[in-house]
């Protein structure tokens, strides 16, 4: 089994990329982003987080989050949304055949069972990813500019003044090769 080393910040802020397993294009439809944001703020209700900016595309999601200042456990808020979400979904998605190391785990065959994680370094680092985010489903070829997706904080970044409204429309950003995982 692999080592899997995770970097526990206390108050980090941190990127993440998780993928639905065999990455099967579900996130996008209705019932399933219902599930994702119900997951999200029952989750929250416990383990509070901020939520910096977030994608969500048709079978896998980027976001970055905050934690509180002397918290550093965000595996434990993944595998609450993931598991509530795991529930929601059930009926929705069709049954399939899976390992045994599946069914030992109880698991649904919904995501991945592992996540990728970045810790954010520094102010250039978080306007990296978050540029990352808000591009990605252009790179996808999904829509044409990130003002086109709904679904990502691409539009409360406008209304914050921290991108223009065409930002993104006519050229790509500058993403340097080490920001950001699929």
């Amino acid at each position: 089994m692999s080592d899997y080393r995770r970097n526990w910040i206390a108050g980090g802020t941190f990127f993440f990329t998780l993928v639905t397993f065999e990455r099967r294009p579900w996130l996008h439809e209705e019932w399933a982003r219902m599930a994702l944001r119900a997951a999200i703020t029952s989750t929250r209700r416990l383990h509070p987080f901020e939520i910096d900016a977030w994608v969500l595309l048709p079978d896998h999601l980027h976001c970055i989050w905050t934690l509180p200042q002397l918290d550093r456990d965000y595996a434990t808020r993944w595998r609450l949304i993931k598991m509530l979400v795991a529930k929601a979904c059930r009926e929705h998605l069709p049954e399939r055949t899976l390992s045994a190391s599946y069914r030992l785990r109880q698991e649904r065959g919904l995501w991945q069972r592992r996540y990728w994680e970045h810790t954010i370094r520094d102010a250039r680092d978080f306007a990296a990813h978050a540029d990352y985010i808000h591009y990605n489903p252009v790179r996808h070829g999904l829509c044409a500019t990130p003002a086109d997706w709904c679904h990502s904080t691409f539009h409360r970044w406008v209304r914050a003044g921290r991108y223009p409204p065409d930002w993104g429309g006519l050229a790509a950003p500058p993403l340097g090769d080490d920001v950001g995982r699929e």
